[in-house]
């Protein structure tokens, strides 16, 4: 296939438009460009490149960052907070720590992906795996997102019953939110800065709503530091180990990887000028960094809250002052001294029961900017996700229809079939689906950014390769333990024996998937006569050496 390189360093075929029209796997006739995010595209000011630092180019790539960290900020994280304050008070932030700054390094490397090749994950994917794994790993990242949509529209809902003291029931207040998601998600149609600008209005309402519950707690700011900073569980058994797997397994969401590189195509970067491609891998990693630090505070706000105010707290205390204080809410907390267990739902009770109605209608609204903007950025995910591993040509509106559709009704099934104050079983159900369909993000992104051919001379150095290896293995290996723990403790037979069928399946694609990238991290005598290899045209051979 002849191709030449356009202003940007993109490869396109002769006579198409654009860098987006490319696609070895389906080189039909010329098609009108995609139109998702990216309908402009944000300018980036011409300071002097020997500087070291620019405030004014920060502020022009500051935005994607954002948007992705808002899948740390979702109503399923929230709720894996407020469980890890009421099981294990403060011992479990180092591990929500740890698991930031693993998600930041993971996250730079999608970020990277997209800035370098002009592609985001899903579009490489399309040209590089043979069309049934493509087809596989596309129905696995689908349900990933299926899973943490259902978690954000039903966390809206709860919000909406909360807020309404129970007037708007499950089932309406999912309806609410699609109809409102689909008003917002056309906000970019006036400018893609403004609609960053509303999901920073979103964050903003998310770190006021959870920082008042903080300030009205007053949890031990000592407590606060050692449980961050000390790498330690004292008195901790089974309870604490798997919440802190759940921590991990909330934080790290394979969607948002192939959102995060999708998100950073929307700046105006020439691709074929090396020091323009440095320095906005440069800037990305900066901007990424502020916001998982501001998104980890927001986390650490809701931890403290429920490990001060909760910690070691039995049913029968809570029901006694919710009594009380004359809740309506009472009857969800028996009279018996077991732990208390809390979710989204029950953690805004129990506030309002220890201190006050305010207290409990401002984490509605934390909840409510929660699931509102991590909706908004999930039905992005499904776009570009299903954009990329199709190919699909379909008008903007069809496309957010359809992605819309495929995760709402299994979502208003819940909602008119379950009641709002037993939805923990579900969650934690779709916690395992998405812990599950981590290696289908972590694995194809590590093995793409190591590819010489495809990275040019940003493909992953030595030091990354291994690092990257080891720190996909063990998060994983974190979540795969909290699959096994899930599924043990369902005790049935049947289930085993499904479960077991389904594992045979499911490691067998995962080992495909490792199989590829350690070819693709230099383990060449795995490549058994050659029936890995990349074919040139999909790889990308001719793409353009880099100007100095």
């Amino acid at each position: 296939m002849k191709t030449e390189q356009d202003g940007d360093g993109a490869l396109e075929e002769s006579g198409s438009q654009g860098p987006e029209l490319y696609s070895a796997a389906s080189p039909g006739p010329q098609q009108e460009p995609i139109s998702t995010y990216f309908e402009e595209k944000v300018p980036i000011p011409e300071d002097d490149m020997t500087k070291l630092f620019s405030f004014r180019k920060l502020w022009a790539f500051t935005g994607p960052g954002f948007l992705m960290s808002i899948a740390y900020l979702d109503p399923g994280n929230i709720e894996s907070d407020l469980q890890s304050g009421a099981r294990a008070g403060f011992k479990l932030l180092w591990v929500l720590l740890g698991a930031t700054i693993i998600g930041l390094l993971l996250q730079r490397l999608a970020a990277r992906l997209g800035v370098v090749t002009g592609m985001h994950l899903a579009e490489v994917c399309n040209r590089h795996y043979p069309t049934v794994p493509r087809i596989i790993l596309w129905l696995m990242v689908e349900l990933a997102i299926i899973g943490s949509d259902m978690q954000e529209v039903i966390g809206c809902a709860i919000a909406f019953n909360l807020l309404s003291v129970g007037r708007i029931p499950l089932w309406a207040g999912v309806l609410i939110t699609i109809i409102d998601t689909f008003v917002f998600l056309f906000l970019d149609k006036y400018g893609l800065r403004k609609l960053e600008a509303f999901f920073g209005f979103l964050i903003t309402i998310m770190a006021l709503s959870f920082g008042y519950e903080y300030v009205r707690v007053a949890p031990d700011q000592g407590e606060v530091l050692k449980g961050m900073f000390v790498p330690y569980c004292s008195g901790c058994g089974p309870t604490q180990l798997e919440q802190a797997v759940g921590v991990v397994g909330a934080v790290i969401m394979p969607h948002n990887i192939y959102l995060h590189s999708a998100l950073v195509k929307s700046r105006d970067i020439n691709r074929a000028n090396k020091k323009e491609v440095k320095e906005a891998n440069k800037y990305y990693f900066i901007e990424s960094s502020i916001a998982l630090f501001v998104s980890f505070l927001i986390n650490v706000f809701v931890v403290a809250v429920f490990a001060e105010a909760f910690y070691g707290k039995t049913n029968m205390e809570v029901s006694l002052q919710c009594n009380e204080t004359g809740s309506a809410h009472s009857e969800l907390f028996p009279a018996n001294n077991e732990t208390l267990e809390v979710d989204i739902y029950k953690g805004g009770v129990v506030l309002g029961c220890f201190f006050g109605p305010a207290a409990l209608y401002i984490w509605a609204i934390g909840i409510l900017a929660a699931g509102q903007s991590s909706t908004m950025t999930g039905t992005y995910s499904g776009q570009f996700v299903m954009e990329g591993f199709l190919n699909l040509r379909w008008s903007r509106f069809a496309r957010v229809l359809l992605t819309r559709s495929i995760a709402i009704f299994p979502t208003l099934l819940v909602a008119v079939f379950q009641d709002v104050q037993h939805l923990t079983g579900m969650n934690d159900f779709l916690n395992v689906l998405q812990s599950m369909q981590l290696p289908f993000a972590l694995i194809p992104i590590l093995t793409f950014t190591s590819l010489t051919s495809l990275m040019n001379d940003f493909a992953n150095g030595l030091v990354w390769k291994i690092g990257g290896g080891l720190v996909i293995l063990v998060v994983c290996a974190i979540n795969m333990y909290f699959v096994v723990v899930y599924v043990t403790a369902l005790n049935s037979t049947i289930l085993y024996v499904f479960s077991a069928l389904l594992s045979i399946t499911y490691l067998s694609f995962v080992s495909y998937l490792v199989w590829r990238c350690l070819i693709a991290l230099g383990v060449s005598r795995l490549d058994f006569r050659g029936s890995a290899q990349y074919p040139p045209a999909v790889l990308m051979d001719e793409q353009p050496e880099f100007d100095s």
